[in-house]
């Protein structure tokens, strides 16, 4: 649901008010309400998208590990992976390989944020990696 900007603040009212403050009213498009709302009728769904998730995830951190990248680990759909240069160069030349990948943070200019994708799309993500890296 998290492509589809879908989510809810559940908590203590002066906590949410809090959250609120912060962020802000977002509404939902019509889209992420049907599909989260299609999600909640399948028992199993979640936790077999938790499964394949970490499934994937943990394969890309293992190839990352054979072929020699610095990453922060993650439970997350996503991770931090050392590019060892500007970050925002390896953004730009992932793109022109028509794989789009997370921001940098000025704290860290070398490194980029990856969202964990199905096996098709990580599967391309290190074959671009790759070819990036090595260029």
């Amino acid at each position: 649901m998290a492509g589809l900007r879908c989510g809810l603040v559940i908590g203590r009212p002066d906590l949410v008010d809090k959250v609120l403050e912060r962020g802000g009213w977002n509404f939902m498009p019509i889209t992420a309400v049907a599909a989260a709302t299609a999600s909640l009728k399948d028992p199993n769904l979640v936790a077999e998208r938790r499964r394949i998730n970490a499934t994937v995830r943990q394969q890309t951190f293992q190839w990352l590990d054979r072929n020699g990248y610095a990453y922060i680990p993650s439970e997350s759909n996503c991770f931090l992976v050392d590019t060892r240069r500007p970050g925002q160069e390896v953004r730009d030349a992932m793109a022109k390989e028509n794989v789009m990948i997370g921001r940098v943070w000025p704290l860290m200019p070398t490194w980029c944020r990856i969202t964990v994708g199905t096996q098709e799309e990580m599967t391309k993500f290190q074959a671009a990696f790759q070819k990036v890296m090595k260029g």
